[in-house]
């Protein structure tokens, strides 16, 4: 019967127009949420279509071409007595597979890091007996903040997720206190290996009203295989920002709006590390929205002393960082300096996004030059579920050494995306 329902809706959609898609959509909604909005039990589905071409002028490789499609699979259970589960499918086909996967042996051709593969990428347990409080523990995607410091890669199509234990409180004594604390024993990463690492965390996040949040926050990461040793760090910051999403501003009239974010770290070496080193982070921005235009300048600071003695953030979602071109995903030795400026232009209210982004590269000092960057994005949703966009990196090299002591190659990124997700 449900089957004959599904089948009649979609003959009406196709026939009759856009109405009866929307319904269609709607319907395909419940019936994945089993008509309780989650709360006994949901289907989760997600299908990315990504064509990739990254052209590298110097490098001696061929440009690569990608052409993959990633699915992801789950199922929520219902909740009982205060326990949930859900575990989750997630695999990768690359239907063109001209490109270094740095798993399929294409070392001719320029690195995009979508391996084929298939895995099971997540398998957890909740539990919510305690008042205000959340106990997840299993393989999960932890994101915390902005993603810089602990984030699941989400722009690669095989995704980081975590072998950990974590624990949320939301302190109804003192509102807008909300507490993460956890462990994380193991980390399944977007090329689909597995790194073993010892890593407690605490992040304490106190939103003030209208006008932003306060975040103190320590990472001590210590891995416990060889080749990895030198990832090792401690990490220690405090954080201020007002905006959790990218058209949030603190209002200050019907049309204008405030966006600022202030932020320290420091970073030491910790556990398997085996060179001493210490390093500051350095995070400012300031921005304005006019119209529901936002416009920012911001700097971003990593400083480097030499090998294995600068900050980094292993586990963070760094493509969000330094440019979409991903020159600078590991700090080189004399540390970054990134000053950008970026705009960002809805239309259709918010359905259709066109960002553009401005960076300058320096080491931490500003006296080498490490070139510049230029990156474009077009985004158009439809709906919540279904979504388009196209996206660009065009990066400069400079004329100084500008990672690890080597030329960086001038270097082109294209994509062209489309995703459902329910």
């Amino acid at each position: 019967m449900k089957k004959l329902r599904l089948t009649l809706l979609l003959s009406l959609s196709v026939t009759n127009g856009v109405p009866y898609a929307e319904g269609l959509t709607q319907h395909i909604e419940d019936t994945l949420n089993f008509y309780q909005d989650g709360k006994n039990g949901a289907i989760k589905f997600e299908l990315n279509t990504r064509y990739e071409n990254v052209n590298q002028e110097s490098a001696p490789v061929n440009t690569a071409n990608g052409f993959t499609s990633r699915l992801r699979a789950g199922l929520l259970s219902p909740v009982f007595h205060g326990f949930q589960g859900y575990a989750e499918y997630e695999g990768n086909l690359a239907m063109l597979e001209d490109f270094n996967s740095q798993r399929n042996g294409n070392l001719g051709y320029s690195t995009i890091a979508d391996p084929e593969k298939s895995e099971l990428n997540q398998l957890w347990i909740s539990y919510n007996g305690i008042p205000d409080t959340v106990i997840k523990g299993g393989r999960q995607r932890i994101k915390l903040d902005d993603d810089r410091f602990i984030g699941n890669v989400g722009w690669r199509q095989m995704e980081t997720t975590y072998d950990a234990v974590l624990l949320t409180h939301s302190n109804q004594q003192l509102p807008g206190l909300v507490v993460n604390a956890g462990y994380i024993g193991n980390i399944q990463t977007f090329t689909a290996t597995t790194e073993n690492i010892e890593a407690p965390f605490l992040n304490v996040n106190y939103k003030i009203g209208d006008y932003g949040n306060i975040v103190g926050y320590g990472y001590w990461l210590d891995y416990t295989e060889t080749e990895n040793y030198e990832k090792s760090s401690q990490s220690y910051g405090l954080r201020a920002t007002c905006c959790a999403k990218p058209l949030e501003s603190v209002k200050i009239s019907d049309n204008y709006g405030l966006i600022y974010t202030t932020e320290w770290s420091y970073q030491s070496n910790y556990g398997h590390g085996q060179t001493p080193y210490e390093a500051n982070r350095f995070n400012i921005m300031g921005g304005l929205s006019a119209y529901n235009v936002v416009f920012r300048g911001a700097m971003e600071q990593l400083n480097g002393s030499g090998i294995n003695k600068h900050f980094d953030t292993p586990i963070g979602t760094n493509h969000q960082f330094q440019g979409w071109a991903d020159l600078f995903l590991v700090t080189p030795n004399n540390g970054i300096r990134d000053v950008f400026g970026s705009i960002m232009i809805p239309f259709q209210k918010g359905d259709l996004v066109l960002t553009g982004v401005y960076h300058s590269y320096f080491d931490d000092t500003g006296q080498l030059d490490f070139g510049d960057e230029w990156d474009f994005q077009l985004v158009q949703k439809f709906g919540k579920h279904y979504s388009l966009m196209a996206k660009y990196a065009l990066y400069n090299a400079g004329k100084d050494p500008a990672y690890n002591n080597t030329l960086s190659s001038d270097t082109q990124k294209i994509w062209l995306q489309a995703d459902i997700s329910f």
